[in-house]
């Protein structure tokens, strides 16, 4: 849906979360809306949306068609709008974002941690997964082993995992080494529980797994986990840029 495109009044104040079709019919026939200054009694009116002035009980809406919204994901928690048995992040949403519905871009897996991006534009999510992009994804991870410069070396090399497939090379930073070493991976693919069968690949175990970088989008330290915000026009504005041609 385009700036440009005249909608139907109900369709509009549905899609910001004012109700079914049926109780919008019953709020317009109340005469509690109002567009441009003009009570109107009729649920199926077409308005613009993005330049109308439409008012419900004297507050004037804002209509947006997307929503954008960074969350820290906290462990035992499915990255998905669904599942018959988990709890799914979308669970973790206030009403007013939930009426988008918004899906989780990519996935993180069930115990862990950290940066995914929900929205319900389809074109940013498509871009953003396209394997032909290779959006680099940083994580921090603590490893059960000592991690060395030569692991780094292999990562930068690609690993061939559990099944065969050579993974694109990637950047291992060692920040410290010991029984338990604690790291930081960027990788450009998306592969299911990579990090974790790449580390099994040389030998190790990943004990602990946060997601803390995605594209340009860094998770904001100030949430806390299950915690989220919207992204700013500058954070939205950053992820498109990212996909543009160089």
């Amino acid at each position: 849906m385009g700036e440009k495109e005249r909608q139907r009044l109900d369709k509009v104040l549905a899609h910001i979360g004012y109700g079914t079709r049926k109780e919008i019919k019953q709020i317009v026939k109340a005469g509690r809306v109002n567009v441009n200054g003009q009570v109107v009694k009729q649920a199926d009116v077409h308005v613009w949306p993005y330049k109308d002035s439409i008012e419900v009980d004297g507050k004037q809406i804002i209509y947006r068609e997307y929503i954008y919204l960074m969350m820290n994901k906290p462990p035992g928690c499915i990255s998905a709008t669904e599942d018959a048995v988990d709890k799914v992040v979308i669970d973790l949403l206030a009403p007013e974002h939930k009426t988008f519905e918004p899906f989780p871009v990519g996935r993180l897996d069930k115990d862990t941690e950290g940066l995914l991006l929900l929205t319900n534009d389809g074109k940013l999510a498509h871009m953003l997964l396209s394997p032909k992009k290779h959006v680099p994804k940083t994580y921090f991870a603590q490893i059960a082993g000592e991690v060395t410069e030569k692991d780094c070396e292999v990562f930068r090399n690609g690993i061939i995992l559990d099944d065969g497939y050579r993974t694109l090379p990637s950047e291992l930073i060692v920040l410290s080494s010991g029984l338990c070493s604690e790291i930081e991976v960027t990788i450009y693919e998306g592969k299911f529980h990579q990090i974790k069968r790449m580390f099994a690949a040389v030998g190790k175990r990943v004990v602990y797994l946060k997601r803390v970088k995605m594209g340009p989008l860094k998770l904001d330290i100030q949430l806390d986990l299950g915690q989220y915000r919207e992204l700013s026009n500058e954070e939205i504005a950053a992820l498109f840029n990212a996909n543009k041609p160089k």
